[in-house]
């Protein structure tokens, strides 16, 4: 039966998690790496340490059919892709289509929006000149989700989402923003409601599509989810149960 690995910094796997579970059955392992958080303040050198490690940990202790490298930034900022490995990147043709003023926002944190990974990307969805992108550092409010801040104080969280956003979108007449740091996704509820006319484009259905088409031979009778983490067991622990998620926290790795 199917077995993915899955991992990130912290909670942004949750999001990619999520939209697998619910169009395919498997067992998924979830590494969240909370020692090295946040990855989106890391330099190209140390990402790449950081993720080949954990590649090849997962690898070893659990012999995964795949491993989602569930974070925009180590997937811009370094090639990681095999037949094995699946990354996220920002789902700027979705965003394309999707944008009616042709101004398109990239919500990243900062190590992604200013990585040349990035700027080549956007090269290689050859836009015409008419598509213009804005890159916007959102580091601030993948804070607000590890933090837990999104659950526990939701007027904070409008108010430094407005803070962040609102003269970019004013001025530059965006109406579409791709969610590019998978702790966003947990945000978009919030986001919505502030810009209740933007397109925030998330990219978790593309990949979870990408999975099912690879495991749809080989499902699993149910779902299971097994979760890891590198930093503070207990700590974990309490911030999971606040999403509602009370499956047990092991040490990884171990």
């Amino acid at each position: 039966m199917a077995k993915i690995a899955v991992f990130d910094s912290g909670l942004g796997s949750l999001s990619i998690i999520k939209a697998i579970q619910k169009i395919s059955k498997s067992e998924i392992i979830y590494f969240a790496d909370q020692e090295n958080y946040p990855y989106g303040v890391k330099s190209q050198v140390q990402l790449s340490k950081i993720i080949k490690k954990s590649i090849k940990l997962l690898e070893e202790k659990f012999s995964p059919d795949f491993i989602i490298v569930a974070s925009n930034t180590p997937s811009l900022m370094l090639n990681v892709i095999t037949k094995k490995i699946f990354d996220v990147k920002p789902p700027l043709q979705e965003a394309k289509k999707k944008s009616k003023t042709k101004q398109i926002g990239i919500l990243a944190t900062k190590s992604a929006i200013s990585s040349k990974g990035l700027t080549q990307y956007i090269k290689e969805n050859n836009f015409p000149k008419k598509i213009k992108i804005f890159k916007i550092s959102g580091s601030d409010l993948v804070d607000l989700v590890e933090s837990g801040k999104f659950l526990s104080n939701k007027k904070y969280c409008q108010k430094i989402i407005k803070k962040i956003l609102e003269q970019t979108i004013l001025k530059n007449n965006i109406d579409t923003i791709t969610l590019s740091s998978t702790h966003l996704l947990l945000l978009k509820p919030l986001l919505k409601k502030q810009y209740p006319k933007i397109n925030f484009i998330d990219p978790s259905e593309i990949i979870a599509k990408k999975i099912f088409l690879k495991i749809k031979n080989n499902q699993s009778k149910k779902n299971s989810l097994k979760i890891f983490t590198s930093g503070n067991i207990k700590i974990f622990q309490r911030k999971l149960n606040k999403i509602g998620i009370k499956n047990n926290v092991n040490l990884f790795p171990f």
